[in-house]
């Protein structure tokens, strides 16, 4: 009989996915406290954060077993090229404190449609922003992930659809030619493209860079699920987290894995709270892999 792989992901700490406030020494305590395992880096912290005080973290996260997950990206490259040009010029500093603190992985999501841009416009604009971002992280060892959104009522919200499949997703990858650009994989936006777990199995390890993962509600049909209402992991059994997982499990994926309920009855809760039946639910949706 062959051997069960071995889970590699971890549970990932990003506070405001979750509805809790917290600066970075917060998220370090948060994530040490209440049993997660990777923790999300704060790029502009990162950037002024002292060697001494850098020191001290590394020293926290060493000695509780922790690792850095993955930054967001602090470059608006959906709108007016004035703010893209605006948010290049402070990246170079915002990745050299990534690198410094030995962070490795950064993702941002695709908006999947514009009002004014056809998908090739688009797309043309795409290839050379995300490109120009990817190069500067690749120069400080920096993965760059995008998360494609896939509910119906996303990309069919203005005239112009853009990439909103994981299929997609690759050809906007190969087009910008980078070997540090890959994918953030979201449970939600899997199974709202209608995506299975063959899909997933043509993505390697080395593909993905983050992963988030979700449940949706009861009670809908998958066309009429909207991107800002989702549940936590296995609350309702409705997205295949045993298939999403198992697959991730598959590949060998040893990236940093989130929740992002978008969710207002936890957001309602107390933090201590939110943070508790956050990690609990995680752990319940890994232990169906493990």
């Amino acid at each position: 009989m062959q051997a069960r792989k071995a889970r590699k992901m971890t549970i990932h700490l990003t506070p405001g996915s979750i509805g809790v406030k917290a600066d970075q020494s917060d998220t370090l305590q948060f994530a040490h406290d209440y049993g997660y395992e990777a923790v999300e880096p704060n790029s502009e912290f990162l950037a002024n954060v002292s060697e001494d005080r850098l020191k001290q973290i590394r020293d926290f996260m060493r000695s509780r077993s922790l690792v850095w997950g993955s930054a967001g990206l602090r470059v608006d490259f959906r709108a007016a090229e004035e703010l893209f040009q605006e948010g290049m010029k402070t990246l170079p500093a915002h990745a050299k404190g990534l690198q410094r603190a030995g962070v490795t992985r950064v993702g941002t999501w695709l908006r999947p449609t514009h009002d004014k841009l056809t998908a090739r416009a688009n797309f043309d604009q795409h290839v050379r922003r995300l490109s120009a971002i990817a190069s500067v992280l690749d120069d400080h060892g920096i993965r760059f992930g995008l998360e494609y959104v896939g509910p119906k009522l996303s990309w069919s919200a203005q005239k112009f659809p853009f990439v909103h499949t994981m299929a997609e997703t690759k050809e906007l990858i190969a087009a910008t030619g980078k070997r540090n650009l890959g994918f953030v994989l979201d449970s939600w936006h899997w199974y709202t493209a209608q995506e299975t777990k063959e899909d997933l199995l043509t993505l390697k390890n080395s593909d993905i860079v983050s992963c988030d993962l979700n449940d949706a509600p009861a009670g809908l049909t998958v066309d009429k699920q909207v991107d800002s209402q989702r549940e936590l992991p296995c609350a309702t059994g409705v997205i295949d987290l045993k298939g999403f997982l198992s697959a991730l499990v598959e590949i060998g994926y040893d990236g940093p894995v989130r929740p992002e309920p978008f969710n207002a009855a936890l957001r309602a809760m107390p933090k201590e709270q939110i943070l508790t039946v956050t990690a609990e639910a995680m752990k319940k949706a890994f232990a169906l892999v493990a």
